[in-house]
């Protein structure tokens, strides 16, 4: 691993060459495991939590561009440590949740320091991280699509509600873990080699009807928000007519496609049925007494007399549903200090990424779809909780690490251009 501290001359070159490579293929596990989350904790919990430890242990470096993250994510889980005080009775079976659920929030910031710090360590590792993460999206889109239409025996597990869910306990995350892989694929269909465009096109098309059958609105909405951004920053980047004219010709393509798959896939009963409920704006669930919007409401309100918040879990107690509204969970879990403290690391992470959005450099492809996909994630929080959605962990430390190569890339620029 090139971040441990090895002393070059009591370590020949081989050995740090193996090193490197068993590093790197831990992380590409690690990746690889997120697209499994079938009860928890999960192995990718697990083994997160292994390869953490052992690279700080060895040496990785937090540095002066990464510390604020990690400062903000502390900050914010105190936050949560602080709302667990408010629990009534902390010692009770059912309260045991609340300091589970604030020790998962601190794993999972931990794990986007991890791998901000992994990709300031080298760059070099975006691609493979982007390629597992197409290859793990990919199975556990064919598995919850084989579970839709029951083509494999037992694999109904792979769907809640009539809904594919592949590998996931919730379809509502397992729709939108889709989308950055599904947006890297496209970034290749729009600049890459044709000759390997059928094979690409094949990978998107099984993970955008893996989202389709979801019938998450929330994954629907991403997709289609992070498809259009992604084609408006690349019209921005291309300027050439021949590249606009490809995008145009294969956007229509794509498009004329995927309303044929649909006007297909509708012919269904189980898909035609749902589709039409799903297509729904406000579903009974939203509009009714102490629907979603009610209780989004209700919820600010009481978190204006609660500065400390009312602990983790609790407001699902109290009315039977969880907050579905990152803004809202964040102040009944987190209180008026993980409140203040997540919208300041939101805001930055955005920044952060639109700085560095259309720089030519090897990383811009990597943080443009994971700037693309987090603004994505930040909308649909109005309506669902992604407070402890691994992958939104994964892509926040993604844009954070290209901010930290960036700026040693400016460095060492100002350096070469202040030598004589």
């Amino acid at each position: 691993m090139s971040a441990i501290d090895l002393p070059s001359p009591r370590v020949a070159q081989p050995q740090l060459a193996a090193l490197r490579l068993i590093g790197t293929a831990s992380v590409a596990i690690g990746v690889f495991l997120s697209g499994f989350v079938i009860a928890e904790p999960a192995p990718y919990e697990l083994w997160l939590a292994f390869l953490i430890g052992t690279w700080f242990i060895l040496g990785l470096k937090i540095s002066r561009s990464v510390a604020p993250l990690l400062a903000l994510f502390l900050l914010f889980n105190i936050g949560g440590m602080l709302s667990i005080t408010q629990m009534h009775d902390l010692a009770a079976s059912d309260h045991l949740a609340g300091p589970i659920y604030i020790a998962v929030s601190t794993f999972l910031a931990l794990s986007s320091v991890f791998y901000a710090a992994i990709t300031e360590d080298n760059e070099r590792r975006l691609k493979l991280i982007f390629n597992t993460w197409v290859v793990a999206a990919l199975i556990t889109a064919s598995l919850g699509i084989l579970g839709y239409f029951h083509a494999v025996p037992g694999f109904d597990i792979f769907t809640r509600y009539d809904r594919a869910m592949g590998a996931f306990q919730d379809p509502n995350v397992f729709g939108p873990y889709l989308v950055a892989p599904s947006l890297y694929l496209m970034h290749g269909l729009l600049i890459g080699d044709l000759k390997k465009a059928p094979i690409k096109g094949i990978c998107l098309f099984v993970l955008a009807f893996g989202i389709f059958l979801s019938f998450s609105r929330a994954a629907w909405a991403l997709f289609a928000f992070a498809s259009a951004m992604l084609i408006f920053c690349m019209l921005l980047k291309h300027r050439s007519n021949t590249f606009r004219l490809r995008i145009l010709v294969m956007s229509l393509a794509a498009i004329i496609l995927m309303v044929v798959l649909l006007v297909v896939a509708l012919q269904f009963p189980q898909v035609s049925d749902l589709f039409s409920t799903r297509l729904q704006l406000v579903q009974s669930y939203d509009g009714g007494h102490l629907g979603r919007f009610e209780r989004h409401s209700i919820g600010f309100q009481m978190s204006m007399e609660r500065p400390f918040g009312i602990g983790p879990l609790v407001f699902g107690q109290i009315f039977r549903e969880d907050e579905h509204n990152t803004w809202l969970k964040t102040l009944t879990t987190y209180g008026w200090i993980g409140f203040v403290t997540w919208v300041s690391m939101i805001c930055w992470t955005i920044y952060i990424g639109f700085r560095n959005l259309l720089r030519e450099r090897p990383w811009q492809p990597f943080v443009m779809i994971a700037w693309i996909v987090i603004l994505g994630h930040v909308g649909i929080g109005n309506v669902i909780d992604t407070d402890h959605w691994r992958h939104f962990y994964m892509l926040i430390g993604i844009v954070w690490g290209c901010g930290a190569l960036e700026q040693k890339y400016q460095r060492d620029l100002n350096k070469k251009e202040a030598a004589p």
